[in-house]
């Protein structure tokens, strides 16, 4: 059994998952001034002064000098807590002290890991650290949104710059003095292949375009009558020969329409009913009579069918590499930060 790398997971990641909705993360302040920021930020509600003073001074651990607050800790059970939620997997009572051990753990080894690319003279550049939060902005509709998932997880912009860049450090770091060094056999990929073929088995699947006319549910008679007459309209040109296409471009009100209606591949299960039940139906070539589901009116059109089957071993190489190489990373980091720690003053005074 691989033991799971579990030293830390870039804040990236979590947000990503506020997206999209692995382990949990351990973020820290990268020395003792920053912590001292956060902390007055952090206490400065409605708080006695005594009550300030006490959480800027309650340390959980200190890490060759460096000490991890309360407030660190507390702010980081809540993100871990918020993620084990959201995946269904909330730790019960009987788990929380267990939980707490393994949260305050991975602040400790992340402090040793940032300590480390200090020593290293590891430094992200403000471009390398700027295109990674333009990345991370794109996953969002609008910067409200962005913003909102940040709040979400009690962080402010400059605060997730600082943690980005430090996580950045940290990958950079792993991949110079860990990934670097692991290599992968063709052999250690062909014998994965082999012993797991139900990896492989590829599900009946269909590619289609369609063209979409929206209509809202709660929409009245009449305008959902205006909206079956112009699809209707569309579907004769295409069956008067009009190129699916280009009407897709021109008419489709989905965000797929700038592909020319194209959905790409999908299985059973990733559409709505009524879209699935027709787009598996029909033969490549084909377009469907009008579909109605709960986002409007269609026409599909087929372009490609995939029967069930097993990924060939040439096709799925590369992949089965990338992930044998991340297993053995995972395995080496771990014992990387063994060996920080084998050499770190470490006092740990949580109770």
């Amino acid at each position: 059994m691989l033991r799971k790398c579990k030293v830390f997971i870039p804040v990236v990641v979590i947000i990503g998952m506020l997206v999209a909705a692995c382990g949990p993360s351990a973020f820290a302040a990268a020395d003792k001034k920053d912590a001292k920021k956060e902390v007055k930020k952090e206490v400065k509600q409605d708080a006695k002064p005594e009550a300030k003073q006490d959480a800027k001074q309650e340390k959980m651990a200190v890490v060759n000098g460096t000490v991890i607050t309360k407030v660190q800790f507390d702010k980081e059970m809540g993100r871990y807590e918020q993620q084990m939620s959201m995946s269904g997997q909330a730790p019960g009572p009987d788990q929380m002290a267990e939980t707490k051990d393994k949260v305050l753990k991975g602040l400790v080894d992340r402090e040793l890991l940032i300590q480390q690319t200090k020593k290293l003279g590891i430094v992200m550049s403000d471009t390398e650290l700027n295109d990674q939060i333009a990345g991370l902005k794109k996953r969002f509709s609008t910067e409200e949104q962005f913003t909102d998932a940040l709040k979400q997880m009690s962080l402010t912009e400059v605060q997730l710059k600082q943690e980005l860049s430090q996580d950045m450090a940290i990958k950079k770091m792993i991949d110079q003095e860990v990934g670097s060094k692991v290599t992968v056999t063709d052999q250690e990929e062909k014998t994965f292949y082999d012993a797991h073929p139900d990896y492989f088995k590829t599900p009946e699947m269909v590619r289609a375009s369609h063209i979409l006319i929206k209509v809202d549910p709660k929409a009245s008679d009449a305008d959902k009558a205006a909206a079956r007459e112009k699809i209707a309209a569309i579907q004769k040109k295409v069956q008067e020969g009009g190129d699916f296409a280009a009407l897709a471009k021109e008419s489709s009100e989905c965000p797929s329409s700038a592909n020319g209606g194209d959905l790409n591949y999908f299985q059973r299960g990733q559409m709505v009913g009524p879209f699935e039940e027709a787009a598996f139906t029909l033969q490549p070539g084909t377009v469907s009579d009008i579909v109605e589901t709960q986002f409007g009116f269609h026409l599909i059109k087929v372009t490609e069918k995939k029967d069930p089957g097993v990924t060939p071993y040439e096709e799925i190489k590369d992949r089965i590499e990338k992930h044998l190489k991340q297993q053995k990373v995972n395995e080496q980091v771990v014992m990387y930060v063994d060996q920080l720690r084998s050499t770190a003053k470490i006092e740990t005074l949580a109770k």
